[in-house]
């Protein structure tokens, strides 16, 4: 009976725990994977701990070309989607026109519509605009699938966000540039580093809307995926891991700066 009363008071505890375990465990797999050293070219079987791979991990001709590509574009994209998204988002929720409400069922268009279907409709309208389908062609793309979760995202912070304090800083006359930048802007941050924040990792992960309109340009999704049918260098598990702590890391620093500072309005 105590056992059973300790399980259902900490019963939620332990499934988010379970939970996490589970979601977690593909990137213990790759991290573990990242000190292999296999025999073939496949490296899908624990043979030997190495260090290797870690100490030259751009050893794989055109992996870390590829990685740097595919961040350039990360950025550019989420910079873009930002930007855009938030005028966007503002713009949905402070005015009143005409069509808001068909603008507003549109921009969940792209996060509802499969991902192949998109794919395919941009590649069709670089080519009949005779677009050169390379860098550009894949920036613009991840640009355009990226808006809609920025709007969400910093549309969701807008629509909480109390009136009266912006009231309040024009009373006190404040013109409407220096309210949007000490009050507006502030308050709406946290909704928008979400938003860019996801519009890098949608971008920097895609491979299905890139591979149609990439052409001959590989990001590095695309580069994994072709290694995958040739071989697996050990090189892709030792990025994907140190683009793992990097992202924990992240997140970490955001927390503590967080808790810091809600200590220091305390």
């Amino acid at each position: 009976m105590p056992f059973v009363t300790w399980l259902k008071r900490h019963l939620v505890v332990i499934a988010g725990l379970l939970t996490l375990g589970y979601l977690l465990l593909p990137n213990v797999v790759v991290t573990v994977f990242s000190f292999n050293k296999p025999k073939g070219r496949f490296n899908y079987e624990w043979q030997h701990f190495s260090t290797d791979a870690w100490k030259d991990p751009c050893g794989v001709a055109g992996m870390c070309g590829s990685l740097s590509l595919s961040l350039q574009i990360a950025v550019w994209a989420t910079l873009g989607a930002t930007a855009l998204g938030t005028m966007i988002a503002f713009a949905l929720v402070r005015y009143r026109f005409r069509a808001r409400g068909a603008v507003n069922s549109l921009i969940f268009l792209p996060m509802a519509m499969p991902e192949v279907v998109m794919a395919a409709s941009l590649l069709t309208l670089f080519l009949n605009m005779g677009a050169q389908l390379g860098f550009w062609t894949i920036l613009i793309a991840h640009i355009m699938f990226c808006l809609s979760f920025v709007v969400t995202a910093v549309k969701a912070r807008v629509m909480s966000m109390d009136p009266r304090l912006e009231q309040a800083a024009q009373d006190l006359y404040a013109g409407p540039f220096q309210t949007f930048w000490r009050v507006t802007l502030p308050i709406a941050a946290p909704g928008i580093a979400a938003g860019a924040l996801l519009a890098f990792a949608l971008s920097f992960d895609d491979f299905i809307i890139t591979n149609f309109n990439a052409g001959s340009t590989v990001t590095f999704p695309m580069f994994v995926w072709g290694s995958a049918q040739r071989g697996t260098p050990v090189q892709i598990n030792v990025i994907g891991t140190a683009m793992f702590v990097l992202a924990v890391l992240f997140v970490l620093v955001s927390m503590v700066i967080g808790n810091r500072r809600a200590r220091s309005k305390a």
